[in-house]
């Protein structure tokens, strides 16, 4: 009987866990971690992978457009201030921490359930230069207009972009979050970018926006920025000096094909 009893118990227990629901109401759901080879996930189902890292390695930005959004970098390279929505495995959380020591970071993640798996990423625990916020997106941005020199958007959910993260109204805040040289950089991982990149278009000014594709992937990463849009014209090289070698061996290509995408849409 006490075996019995000790199973309702922990059935209740979990029956009366609050459960953990985006800004809509729906119900968000529990990711899990997949170790394989050199490898660990953050997965919500078993055929798509979320955030991949290498075990061994966890500051390193595996995935390609993880670092082409990195190149936001190129027209601020020395940011005091960066936020990220979503945390998902901490790919570039991670990296921010180790490389851009000047920089305080704050991090929205919606999903409780993600963050209570950081320590499975290697995401540094919260300290003076790190803070991981359980917060929609959208909210989280509305409450911090012109905080941010780098804005760095990627989240995701099982379905995909989640809408509240879609709207023109929240493209429009992330043009209102950003300091008065700031850039943001956009993961569109969708069968219809453009209509994406639009309402980020309409947020900054055509001029002040590109999407550049990546070559051994679907995603799309687009980029907007703050300023005067001559000042778009940056120097992969001058960027690059700021940043320790290993985080230089790892951008610097992404540096020139961001620059050489901002060089020819220049161009007449």
């Amino acid at each position: 009987m006490s075996g019995w009893r000790a199973w309702l118990d922990a059935l209740l227990s979990r029956l009366s866990r609050p459960v953990a629901r985006d800004a809509s109401g729906r119900r968000l759901r529990k990711p899990f971690v997949h170790r394989y080879g050199r490898y660990t996930s953050l997965q919500f189902t078993r055929r798509q992978t979320q955030s991949r890292m290498l075990s061994a390695e966890p500051d390193v930005l595996l995935i390609d457009y993880t670092r082409t959004m990195m190149g936001a970098l190129l027209w601020q390279p020395r940011p005091r201030a960066i936020g990220l929505i979503g945390l998902g495995g901490g790919s570039q959380v991670k990296f921010c921490h180790r490389h851009l020591p000047q920089a305080r970071i704050e991090v929205v993640e919606n999903n409780p359930h993600v963050i209570a798996l950081r320590r499975e990423f290697g995401i540094p625990d919260d300290d003076g230069r790190l803070q991981v916020v359980l917060d929609d997106g959208a909210r989280f941005l509305r409450a911090r207009r012109g905080r941010f020199d780098l804005l760095l958007v990627d989240g995701y959910d099982e379905t995909g972009i989640p809408a509240a993260l879609s709207t023109q109204q929240f493209y429009d805040d992330c043009r209102g979050a950003l300091a008065p040289a700031g850039v943001v950089a956009v993961n569109l991982f969708c069968a219809d970018a453009e209509r994406h990149f639009e309402p980020l278009r309409h947020a900054f000014g055509a001029d002040r926006a590109l999407m550049v594709g990546e070559a051994k992937m679907s995603n799309r990463v687009a980029f907007a920025w703050a300023g005067e849009s001559a000042a778009a014209i940056a120097d992969p090289q001058h960027a690059l000096e700021p940043l320790p070698a290993e985080a230089r061996r790892q951008l610097a290509p992404v540096f020139e094909r961001v620059a050489q995408a901002i060089q020819a849409r220049a161009a007449p």
